[in-house]
């Protein structure tokens, strides 16, 4: 059976797709980059916002139109989130956000099916096969599920439902596994892992499901996904800045730096306690990256919040930044919100704040010339010259012979725009 399998949105969904991919492969199926000519096309579709849905419609049309007769399957958030949409737009396989082992079967039974429970009722962490989206140095490692925050602009929780977290014993034999498979780096990833271990005996945290990968897989880098800023005290930092294997890159989710706009989009936290994160990261892990998204435009936001916002960013010194309007989302409080900003005011808006999060970029990137950064080379650009990221995820370049996947200490001699060139003094 010859499948084409397409991903869009966040990094639990490459990760699901990759297990999906995997447990098809072991049962004889090819996985296909084309649509062209395939028994089934499954699309995991995104959610997040209207936009997201938009692009997920538009992708299941597109493939399916490549391959008339395939068995169509759609999975993932948005049939979660609008079942009925899902249901009226034709597809022969419809699946919500789990159940990812029964969506195997019913592909390769290749008749219509069905399967979509309800989020909130599941209460137990669904193992899948850790592993990468195509990229065979970095893999992922999903250690949790779910999320209960109910941000005002957000729906996954009731796509992804309450935590779920993958035992400390599963989660390091999972990277082990990995690291025997030859893996340099693992991404810890889930939906909202500060929330880990919430919901098991004992309620261990993100830094002991983190120590505990790291003695599993001695001498692979480990990454952690994104963070809510209440997870990085002086205790999580003390701990696992002894650990020179995690690297030095923390993904903060700000979203806005107006305590106003904070408190509208239900965040649980303020600037001052953001910042001190930011603060307590930089004093354990020197020279680290901390990297963030922002949303311009929510509902009632004026000109002087955006420009409170823009002096916080500034503050913070991001070492990248994903900068978003605010799309509305059907089905949570923002989008009955008074006071909607025009399209035009957050898409300006999100204009200014790209320009200051590139110049940020470019003076992190050119803060680094003249040290020696921890390089893992990925991809052979061209004959003898390499790129890879460094513990801090910038791009580095450096010439060499077989790289790929190796491990490098990088001298840096210079920066153009934002990636970096060096000398490789030594590797692993």
């Amino acid at each position: 059976m010859k499948i084409h399998l397409s991903t869009l949105g966040c990094k639990v969904n490459q990760y699901e797709s990759q297990a999906v991919a995997s447990m098809l492969r072991e049962r004889g199926c090819e996985i296909s980059d084309s649509a062209e000519g395939c028994d089934a096309i499954i699309v995991n579709t995104c959610a997040v916002t209207a936009e997201a849905v938009r692009k997920s419609r538009q992708t299941i049309r597109n493939l399916s139109s490549k391959s008339p007769d395939a068995l169509v399957v759609i999975c993932g958030c948005w049939p979660q989130t609008e079942p009925d949409a899902a249901r009226a737009f034709g597809a022969d396989v419809v699946f919500g956000s789990g159940s990812k082992h029964e969506l195997v079967e019913a592909v390769l039974a290749g008749k219509s099916a069905e399967n979509i429970d309800r989020a909130f009722s599941r209460r137990v962490f669904e193992p899948l096969p850790s592993g990468s989206a195509g990229n065979r140095t970095r893999a992922l490692i999903k250690i949790e599920d779910g999320c209960v925050n109910f941000c005002s602009y957000c729906v996954i929780p009731y796509a992804r439902g309450a935590v779920r977290s993958l035992p400390i014993e599963a989660a390091a034999a999972e990277a082990k596994k990995l690291a025997a498979e030859g893996f340099r780096e693992i991404v810890l990833t889930g939906i909202e892992i500060a929330s880990y271990g919430t919901d098991l005996p004992g309620k261990p945290g993100l830094a002991d499901v983190t120590e505990a990968i790291i003695k599993a897989a001695p001498g692979v880098r480990v990454r952690l996904g994104s963070l809510e800023p209440r997870i990085i005290t002086e205790d999580f930092c003390k701990r696992l800045s002894v650990y020179p294997e995690l690297c030095g890159q923390f993904h903060l989710s700000l979203q806005s730096g107006c305590d106003e706009t904070l408190k509208r989009m239900r965040r649980k936290y303020d600037t001052a306690r953001f910042y001190e994160s930011v603060e307590l990261l930089r004093r354990y892990f020197p020279n680290c990256g901390i990297t963030s998204d922002l949303i311009t435009g929510f509902p009632a936001e004026t000109e002087e919040e955006f420009s409170e916002t823009l002096e916080f960013i500034k503050k913070c010194a991001f070492s990248q930044m994903h900068v978003f309007p605010y799309s509305r989302r059907a089905g949570t409080p923002a989008d009955e919100m008074p006071e909607q900003v025009p399209k035009a005011v957050k898409e300006a808006r999100a204009r200014k704040a790209s320009a200051v999060a590139a110049e940020m970029k470019l003076e992190f990137a050119a803060s680094q010339v003249g040290k020696t950064l921890s390089v893992l080379f990925e991809t052979e650009k061209s004959p003898g010259v390499f790129e890879g990221h460094s513990k801090n995820y910038l791009l580095v370049s450096a010439k060499g012979e077989a790289l790929r996947n190796r491990v490098c200490s990088v001298l840096i001699t210079g920066a153009d725009g934002a990636v970096l060139y060096g000398d490789i003094i030594n590797s692993q």
